[in-house]
């Protein structure tokens, strides 16, 4: 019997089961990238005051398409998809408060800093996506040692 049998109709999702996992791969790498555009354009935004600062839209719809498509994972791989939705969320709420915390710096024109927090889930989250993604590359090796 599989995960969700009678939940999702059969086949409804057999078509994204080996793509999905590469999908999530990208969609980290891409928000990375415009976590790093992201901040620039903050950089750029504090100088001209501490009222210019807006959320960068790429970044936010790249964090939103990383939380639909774990939670996707989810429903085509349960264990992988329950550790990468937790990490994409936490990722998703990281992001929100590094923003608020940017807001801060500038307002009492303190260092505006990088984002460290949502760093450090970014490279988790890649971490875990690439182990999802690429496992078929160490499977020989880890099975000869397991």
């Amino acid at each position: 019997m599989q995960p969700l049998q009678f939940v999702v109709p059969v086949g409804a999702l057999d078509a994204l089961e080996p793509y999905i996992a590469h999908v999530v791969l990208a969609l980290v790498v891409v928000n990375m990238l415009t976590r790093i555009r992201a901040h620039s354009v903050h950089a750029e935004q504090v100088e001209d005051g501490a009222d210019e600062l807006s959320r960068y839209l790429p970044h936010s719809l790249s964090t939103v398409a990383l939380v639909l498509a774990s939670l996707a994972f989810l429903i085509v791989e349960p264990h992988g998809g329950m550790v990468m939705s937790v990490i994409a969320v936490g990722l998703f709420l990281t992001d929100f408060f590094e923003f608020e915390s940017r807001q801060v710096e500038a307002r009492n024109d303190m260092t505006f800093e990088r984002p460290k927090g949502a760093v450090a889930a970014s490279v988790l989250a890649l971490l875990y996506a690439g182990y999802q993604s690429l496992f078929v590359f160490v499977e020989p090796l880890w099975n000869a040692i397991v």
